[in-house]
């Protein structure tokens, strides 16, 4: 396999496409290690090693010796295997990354969610001249849809599309851009580095201002038919007699926004002042004050009763919570009693990842695609 590589490099074998990918992934490497990874000869590595460095998509880095006193050159990538960009817009701040394409962070930036193109071109500033971007991954609190023109990926709703638009203007133009879920960015990042390293299915439950599913079977995320597998705000709510359900009436009903009021209607005068922000509510609880805590076991069981719905569609066998509220170890006692008195045992564990979990799945994604546009292989999965 051979393609155009757009960036006058010409075409790349589809041998040298193969050795880059395992060069990319492993970081540096020896001509012996390269060819046990791709699987090829070491001829044909030779030959491949050959085409990479005239091309400056790779370049020796030094030497190590062996156990015959014989050195062995040692390549890393070169600086035409360029960069990729991951942009989190989240919903109160944006984080970006830049990274070359063996995962290595070379920029990163950070700003409110209203200056989110100050911090794109911040963390551009901060890439190396000499290369080329490869992809621009771009996580998004939305499912994604085609332009009516057909010419690339935006938010479907306008949850995210003024935002984006505002972003977009900052991004270089000719370099693709990928649209993903925010929440199977995190789960991404969960599986690789997080709270589900060795599970291979599981779900990634994200509660937060909204809430959200991240869905992984067999390593990889599942997107769905229209890329919108996970969207549990869409579970019809309420689902009793007289009372019809409401579009996204489950999100309205858990995420932190109804936390807060359903806080207010309990506080009480001797509970001292009224903690503005879910992050204070937790605070309180933490300390021990009792309407605080009854509020933070109310919302435990309601997320209990979500990840029951998961556990009987999915059977996912590990749910990790992740999100503004839901990654508070405070919850999983009330998880999981109640996921345990509504289904069957399921593993309920607290995110590891933090809050920079989706820029963190955002950017290996982004690393995936810009290896594939070098390769124009299928070598690199999520």
């Amino acid at each position: 396999m051979a393609y155009d590589l757009g960036d006058g490099m010409g075409r790349l074998s589809e041998s040298a496409g193969a050795v880059f990918a395992v060069l990319a992934a492993v970081g540096t490497a020896t001509r012996p290690r390269l060819a046990a990874g791709a699987g090829l000869s070491k001829p044909t590595v030779s030959a491949a090693m050959a085409e990479l460095e005239a091309a400056e998509l790779a370049a020796r880095s030094g030497t190590v010796s062996g156990g015959t006193g014989r050195s062995a050159a040692i390549y890393a990538l070169g600086p035409a295997a360029g960069a990729v960009l991951a942009v989190d817009l989240g919903p109160t701040r944006t984080q970006v990354r830049g990274c070359a394409l063996d995962g290595t962070l070379l920029a990163e930036a950070t700003s409110s969610r209203a200056h989110a193109a100050d911090a794109v071109r911040t963390a551009l500033a901060g890439l190396p001249a000499d290369g080329p971007l490869r992809a621009i991954v771009v996580a998004v609190g939305d499912v994604t849809a085609q332009d009516q023109d057909g010419t690339g990926m935006r938010p479907a709703t306008a949850k995210a599309g003024p935002v984006f638009d505002a972003m977009a203007v900052a991004l270089p133009a000719g370099v693709p851009v990928h649209l993903e879920n925010n929440v199977n960015c995190a789960a991404l990042a969960e599986l690789h580095e997080g709270a589900a390293r060795g599970r291979q299915t599981f779900g990634y439950l994200r509660i937060g201002v909204g809430i959200g599913l991240g869905i992984v079977i067999g390593g990889q995320v599942l997107r769905g038919a229209n890329g919108a597998a996970g969207e549990v705000a869409r579970l019809p709510y309420p689902w009793d007699e007289g009372r019809e359900p409401r579009r996204e009436a489950l999100e309205e009903r858990i995420g932190s926004r109804s936390l807060l009021r359903r806080a207010a209607e309990a506080w009480r005068d001797a509970d001292g002042p009224f903690p503005g922000t879910a992050e204070r509510l937790f605070a309180l609880s933490a300390e021990g004050r009792a309407t605080a805590r009854a509020v933070v076991g109310g919302h435990a069981a309601d997320v209990g009763r979500l990840a029951a719905a998961v556990a009987a569609v999915l059977d996912p066998g590990l749910i990790v919570l992740g999100g503004g509220t839901g990654a508070d170890p405070q919850l999983l006692p009330g998880v999981r009693a109640e996921l345990a008195r509504l289904s069957w045992p399921t593993e309920v564990v607290s995110s590891t990842v933090g809050d920079a979990g989706t820029v963190v799945g955002a950017a290996r994604l982004a690393v995936a695609r810009g290896i594939q546009t070098v390769t124009g292989g299928s070598w690199v999965k999520d």
